[in-house]
């Protein structure tokens, strides 16, 4: 099994509410903030070859949107997905499956594109089953809560589902033949693929842990809808993460892509030998 880092990109968020009740004085000394209280976070994707199947994990926030939409998010060192994945020397073709682990904009949005009349929309990979959880997208479309709704943008959503294309995912069940874990803290049936690497488990995070900041348990998004089931499901996932020696992917880590994991003198779980590539 090959697996690769795609890099799509960094965008800018408000660090109170990628913090939650976590005070500034003590957040900023992660990721420090700008003027603005911005912080940069990364938009980094996971590319897994696996016999005949090449999949792609979340796709970016992808292109489309217009430059008010993204100066709003301070998006810079923009990379399309499929051209990360050409970058990587694969066709985009060549794309089996796309798991979406869940539908916020910066997860999703790259998986459909503008169509050479710059107006009808297109999936990105023409020949991928888009894996989406089955809870996620009844959660997400048609009516989406209103603390969620600017984050699920129907021109991200509606392609997929006209497509043909989209698969749902029943809870507690495998995504492209990955096994995944299903979480509901940030948001309804958020998918948590699980790659085998290097004769361990490496599992894509995606926003229970952003960031290798967000491991202490109070280290909670205040965009989390239920952030107390958040804590619960990263202590359950961390404990077992730890015991049996898992790998964490942090898909919005600036700097950090990949981390084993330790318990320090205090009983906490900690990031052990951070990296920025997958060389652990």
């Amino acid at each position: 099994m090959n697996v690769q880092i795609l890099h799509t990109g960094y965008f800018k968020l408000d660090g109170g509410a990628m913090f939650g009740v976590v005070p500034r004085t003590m957040w900023s000394t992660y990721n420090p903030p700008d003027p603005n209280n911005l912080c940069t976070w990364a938009l980094r994707c996971l590319l897994v070859q696996d016999g005949p199947r090449v999949i792609v994990i979340d796709c970016g926030m992808g292109r489309k949107q217009d430059d008010r939409f993204r100066n709003r998010y301070g998006v810079s060192d923009e990379v399309d997905i499929a051209q990360a994945v050409q970058n990587a020397g694969v066709s985009p073709a060549a794309v089996t499956d796309v798991i979406l682990t869940h539908l916020h904009f910066d997860h999703c949005g790259g998986a459909t594109r503008r169509g050479e009349d710059g107006q009808t929309m297109e999936v990105t990979f023409p020949n991928a089953t888009y894996w989406v959880g089955a809870k996620q997208l009844a959660w997400s479309y048609p009516r989406p809560n209103a603390r969620e709704k600017a984050s699920f943008l129907r021109e991200n959503i509606e392609p997929l589902l006209h497509s043909g294309q989209l698969q749902e995912v029943p809870p507690g069940q495998n995504a492209a033949g990955l096994p995944c874990l299903h979480v509901d803290g940030h948001t309804d049936g958020m998918l948590l693929p699980m790659v085998p690497f290097g004769g361990r488990t490496l599992l894509y995070c995606a926003d229970l842990l952003p960031s290798t900041a967000h491991l202490p348990l109070p280290w909670v998004m205040a965009y989390d809808v239920r952030p107390l089931q958040t804590l619960i499901e990263k202590e359950e996932i961390l404990e077992t993460a730890l015991r049996e020696n898992w790998l964490l992917f942090f898909e919005h880590d600036p700097v950090n892509a990949v981390s084993s994991l330790v318990r320090d003198a205090k009983g906490v779980i900690q990031a052990l030998d951070p990296r920025s590539d997958l060389s652990i």
